[in-house]
């Protein structure tokens, strides 16, 4: 690391600092302003929870949009108008996603902390400093990713924004034996919106990591590969798409409809990796395998599950998901080896053609 880079490094930590002493300021006073009144508890109705993490989440996007601003004005300008197009698709999204990490990291959090804490019931004040803790993290992790964003960091946003609002389905679910019959049962009952919530957030976050592979592969191969790369992008959307159809179509309410859009995304997702694995350059060894791996480990699974009923379907979705995660983080340490760090303008007005 040269000595430009480590003052470039530098530069950008203490912007992060005072992005996150100005996040918690901005939490702070917003959450004091909201919650003045009488002192409410932790989690439950008229409670702390919603006011705290929706001042978090909105505060976490802004940071997000403030940064991406500062750091990438002006970057699609040399871009023709379908990748620039793309690229605020992107920003857009993701100015979404860290809405939905930060409030669901600060609901997650406070339903912890109401089990440890019972009886806890906190002022305008109280509640405010709350607020501004909350703000002040999900600022400093959202400034951090506005000024460079890569897409090995996307897959551990979504795998870490499907443990924390899975997590928090399971601690608010009305049936608490819902592992007995599939992870779909955590969408029905009050508290349904969460699961449910996580799906459609994490469908939008998979389909920002097609565009960010499409990105990282027109960046190795040059406007020649267009042609090969849009089907990924596009498989990608198409697969995030069917996930969050799976949260706006409930298993109690339309179990039909639900169970179509289930099985579409799987395939959607298998059909997502091979296309994507058969397009790098050279074919990545380390890729290869884990994609014949996650076909025949799918595969066997599902047997094992219907055919011979060892484990149950909860079982299977886990198995499935944990096997899907383990081949994008494959994917992504690939792209990361691979991929140039600079912005790479298309000479094409076109994507499928000069």
């Amino acid at each position: 690391m040269d000595d430009r880079e480590q003052q470039w490094r530098l530069q950008n930590e203490t912007e992060a600092v005072w992005a996150t002493v100005g996040s918690f300021v901005l939490g702070a006073v917003t959450g004091i302003v909201l919650l003045i009144g009488d002192p409410r508890p932790l989690t439950g109705p008229q409670s702390l929870a919603i006011p705290v993490a929706a001042v978090g989440g909105v505060v976490a996007a802004s940071a997000f949009v403030v940064s991406t601003v500062r750091h990438h004005r002006g970057e699609t300008v040399p871009m023709p108008r379908w990748q620039s197009v793309i690229s605020n698709l992107s920003a857009i999204a993701l100015t979404v996603v860290f809405a939905a990490i930060t409030a669901m990291g600060a609901l997650l959090a406070l339903q912890i902390l109401a089990i440890g804490l019972q009886g806890l019931q906190l002022g305008a004040v109280g509640g405010g400093v709350l607020a501004g803790v909350v703000a002040a993290v999900g600022g400093r992790f959202a400034y951090g990713a506005g000024i460079g964003l890569r897409t090995a960091d996307l897959a551990g946003i979504l795998f870490g924004f499907l443990a924390l609002g899975t997590l928090f389905a399971m601690s608010t679910a009305a049936d608490p034996r819902w592992w007995e019959h599939n992870f779909s049962t955590l969408g029905g009952g009050a508290g349904a919106w969460a699961f449910n919530g996580t799906l459609v957030v994490a469908g939008l976050i998979i389909a920002t990591v097609g565009s960010y592979v499409g990105r990282d592969l027109h960046r190795m191969l040059g406007d020649d590969a267009l042609p090969r790369i849009a089907p990924i992008v596009v498989l990608w959307a198409l697969t995030g798409a069917a996930l969050a159809a799976i949260g706006l179509l409930p298993l109690e309410r339309v179990p039909v409809a639900h169970n179509i859009v289930a099985l579409g995304a799987l395939a959607l997702f298998v059909l997502a990796a091979v296309t994507t694995a058969r397009v790098f350059p050279g074919s990545p060894r380390a890729l290869v395998i884990t994609t014949i791996g996650l076909i025949a480990l799918v595969g066997v699974s599902v047997m094992l599950c219907f055919a011979i009923g060892l484990f149950g379907v909860t079982a299977l979705e886990a198995i499935v998901i944990g096997l899907g995660m383990l081949w994008m983080l494959t994917l992504v340490r690939v792209l990361a080896v691979l991929a140039p760090s600079q912005s790479r303008p298309s000479a094409r007005m076109n994507v499928l053609r000069l």
